[in-house]
């Protein structure tokens, strides 16, 4: 894996000297893996990735993410997973054992940095909103409405778009997000946000969005095969307790956020389609779209965030869009049933591919079954039915296997393809991609949400010291270092969610 270096905005660096490091942590470590792996930008006019900066070198060595690391840093990961492989008690067979090292080198590598609580953390954020000058109060404009424009425009209002609309409101940008649809979303994916997006979560202020919605707390996954199970947890002991995984409704948790950033003066929320960017000599200026009674409108405003999801019309125009289908999930609700591990995932390593079972409410259970290819039985027709009652039920723990039976029979089956895209941008003044519009990875894992709402944790930094989003100059420096910033978080978890996938499918 190679990291692509862009030059970072000087007053970026003389503002934050922001360093993104990802550690992985125990309490006791053995020597061969008391390595930082840091991504380090030091606050001088010449970036020397290979050089840590001074006052922050660390007493451990540094792995330093370069065009050339692939040597050492594989090196280093492998030293990782020999230790936990080690480590770790589990019964059954290789599967499990990796099961194991992912997700403890995955919670420990990209959780935190340290150990802050919830309080210290809503601390931090409040003072930094209410004492910062680098960005004015522009809510107070005009009585606190809207001034001469908007600041940013913001499309799609689904996890990415609701969280970045309510993080730059915060900040005092004058935010415009058009939604195609305001109501409440019902999706079978998108329900499991693991303990690294929670703690973003909370970094962003809106850990109370997980409030009021019978959300349930994950504390680790049970891996099952060939009638032998165990039980993985996540590694938070040195995390408050507050810390876990969430799961819930997915339609319900994005309405949250969105009540949320509508609270704020200076966020307008409005239903509409974004038909096009408005471009003009390469930079885009805002967008065109269709209001909800059906008038064609524009919107300006200095930066445009397209986060339209999965879906996404406007990803073309602003990167290479190869997106993969490696396999579809099919979506029940199990209703009032025990899973044999209470508040975890359940992983069935089952054939041809995984089975996953986890709480998204007190009385309800999601399940969703792997089906490779692009192509599903018909649910019309009943061949779906016939699918699951004669090839996947028979691996399903008997605890859950008449709850399954039932919700077959009750109809409600759903289907969402799981795509693949790599995030390949092309750097375009004035608009930035983020979100599943922006990247995808298969959805085993559940780390869609993390990745998103790290995104948005980079960008929010990055933008702190820039006053003025209309220094078109300035902001495109801006822009173009989000890329680079964002890789360690995103394409360790990228990387692992397609590798697990692989090895939990069966083959000859």
């Amino acid at each position: 894996m190679s990291l692509q270096l862009t030059r970072v905005p000087r007053q970026l660096l003389l503002h934050h000297n922001h360093t993104l490091k990802l550690s992985l942590h125990k309490r006791n470590p053995p020597p061969e893996i008391s390595t930082h792996l840091a991504f380090s930008i030091p606050s001088s006019r010449s970036i020397k990735p290979q050089t840590p900066h001074r006052r922050r070198e660390p007493k451990e060595p540094i792995l330093v993410f370069s065009s050339s690391s692939s040597s050492s840093s594989s090196s280093s990961v492998h030293q990782c997973h020999n230790y936990y492989i080690k480590k770790m008690t589990v019964m059954i067979d290789k599967h499990s054992v990796l099961v194991g090292t992912f997700f403890a080198l995955l919670f420990l590598y990209i959780l935190r940095r340290n150990t802050r609580t919830r309080e210290e953390i809503r601390k931090r954020t409040t003072m930094r909103t209410q004492n910062d000058s680098t960005v004015p109060v522009l809510r107070q404009e005009n009585g606190g409405g809207f001034s001469s424009g908007d600041d940013v425009i913001v499309v799609g209002a689904g996890v990415a778009g609701a969280a970045l609309a309510y993080t730059l409101g915060k900040d005092g940008r004058r935010v415009h997000v058009i939604e195609r649809d305001l109501k409440e979303p019902d999706r079978i994916v998108g329900e499991l946000l693991q303990p690294g997006g929670y703690l973003k979560l909370m970094e962003l202020g809106l850990e109370d969005c997980v409030e009021e919605i019978d959300a349930q707390r994950v504390f680790g996954y049970a891996i099952f095969k060939d009638g032998k199970n165990t039980r993985i947890s996540y590694p938070l002991e040195k995390f408050h307790t507050d810390v876990s995984g969430r799961s819930f409704h997915n339609g319900r948790f994005i309405q949250r956020m969105r009540e949320k950033a509508a609270t704020l003066p200076n966020v307008r929320l409005e239903q509409g389609t974004v038909t096009s960017l408005l471009e003009e000599n390469g930079t885009v200026k805002g967008v065109q779209y269709k209001s909800k009674d059906g008038q064609e409108l524009r919107a300006y405003a200095p930066l445009t965030v397209v986060c339209d999801g999965c879906f996404s019309n406007l990803r073309r125009t602003l990167c290479n869009p190869k997106v993969d289908v490696p396999s579809c999930f099919v979506g029940l609700i199990l209703e009032n049933c025990q899973l044999p591990f209470e508040n975890h995932g359940h992983v069935i390593l089952a054939d041809p591919s995984p089975i996953l079972f986890y709480p998204i409410s007190s009385t309800e259970v999601r399940c969703l079954v792997d089906v490779p290819g692009q192509k599903v039985p018909s649910i019309a027709n009943g061949e779906m039915a016939s699918y699951l009652k004669n090839m996947v039920a028979p691996q399903i723990p008997s605890e859950l296997h008449n709850a399954f039976i039932s919700a077959i029979d009750k109809g409600n089956i759903r289907t969402m393809p799981n795509r693949s895209m790599p995030a390949e941008p092309h750097p375009t003044p004035g608009a930035l991609l983020m979100g599943d519009a922006f990247n995808m990875r298969h959805p085993l894992t559940g780390g869609g949400m993390t990745v998103a709402l790290s995104d948005i944790v980079v960008l929010r930094t990055l933008l702190k010291p820039l006053c003025d989003l209309n220094d078109a100059a300035s902001l495109t420096k801006y822009l173009e270092s989000f890329y680079t910033l964002r890789k360690p978080v995103a394409s360790t978890i990228n990387t692992l969610a397609g590798a697990l996938y692989k090895v939990f499918s069966a083959s000859p």
